[in-house]
């Protein structure tokens, strides 16, 4: 069954955040909600002017918004914008290499995810909504060694070398993007259990007043200890905003109170409820996590409304 839209040109959603910050299992896991063949995810990655071996001889880094080809990428979120197919760069991560481009069509959601996705006034133009990814700095680093080692095929000194030689240019080039997000998502571990990396991390939302989040407070007590926590707080930047806690733990009936508010909220997406929060952790084991099934759930819930014409165009 369709959603019911008033909005005829696909609706896109950006992800930016730094390497192995949870970008591709945020981007599969909204895409399995909505319905995969509904959805097109595009990895701004695949706009990098060098390859891995060029930029190693040239002193470039990838992180660098001169290593990319931004006027492209702005070009082609506007003629995806205008329902206009494009012919997509590949970069293939596996050997560094640059590939043969790939037609890619338009779909009534699409979803832009990489490092450096709101670098410039027209590509954030172009989104409908913006999400900026930022775990908790040991975290990252830890899931970025189990990504390189076991996907992608480097040791432990090569990765550890890569996040020695990015040190600088994350702060100068992927970070400052994060004032343009409508949600900052952070994930960590808790006290109890530092060395967590998977399904019983919490979640921190940063929600900023870009975009009308839903009411939870029908399920979310102000100040309580019950494994979800929603409060005024002030962003890095000194303005007010919301912040939405949900910890690893959270008791199933308080999650499940969540998730049915939030799909009550998006009756047309009923039909798209299924298993949320699903991800592969490093074993390659299916595993499930209830602060990511929130997340993925709140993004969800702002592309149907976007799509349903409930937010400026």
């Amino acid at each position: 069954m369709p959603i019911s839209r008033s909005v005829q040109r696909p609706i896109i959603l950006g992800i930016v955040g730094d390497s192995a910050s949870g970008k591709t299992t945020l981007s599969q896991g909204i895409a399995a909600i909505l319905g995969p063949d509904r959805v097109a995810i595009i990895c701004t990655d695949d706009y990098h002017r060098f390859e891995r071996a060029q930029r190693n001889a040239n002193g470039h880094s990838a992180l660098d918004p001169s290593a990319n080809y931004i006027d492209i990428l702005e070009q082609h979120i506007r003629l995806l914008r205008d329902n206009q197919p494009i012919l997509k760069p590949v970069y293939n991560h596996d050997g560094g290499k640059l590939e043969k481009p790939e037609y890619v069509e338009p779909k009534p959601y699409i979803i832009l995810e990489g490092l450096l996705g709101y670098t410039t006034r027209a590509m954030r133009d172009g989104y409908d909504v913006k999400i900026f990814l930022e775990p908790e700095e040991a975290l990252r680093m830890k899931w970025k060694i189990q990504r390189d080692t076991i996907k992608r095929g480097y040791s432990v000194e090569d990765v550890l070398m890569s996040l020695e030689k990015r040190k600088s240019d994350s702060p100068q080039f992927v970070f400052p993007q994060r004032t343009f997000a409508d949600m900052v998502v952070s994930f960590y571990p808790p006290e109890s259990h530092p060395d967590e990396t998977g399904s019983k991390l919490n979640a921190r939302l940063t929600l900023r007043p870009t975009l009308p989040h839903p009411d939870l407070s029908p399920v979310v007590d102000m100040g309580a200890k019950n494994g979800v926590r929603l409060e005024l707080a002030r962003d890095v930047d000194g303005k007010p905003v919301d912040v939405l806690e949900v910890a690893g733990d959270i008791e199933e009936r308080r999650f499940k109170a969540l998730e049915d508010l939030l799909w009550s909220l998006i009756p047309e997406a009923s039909h798209m409820r299924g298993n949320l929060g699903q991800f592969i952790d490093a074993t390659d084991i299916k595993r499930q996590s209830h602060p990511l099934a929130l997340v993925q759930l709140l993004v969800a819930y702002h592309l149907v409304k976007a799509a349903m014409g409930h937010y400026a165009v």
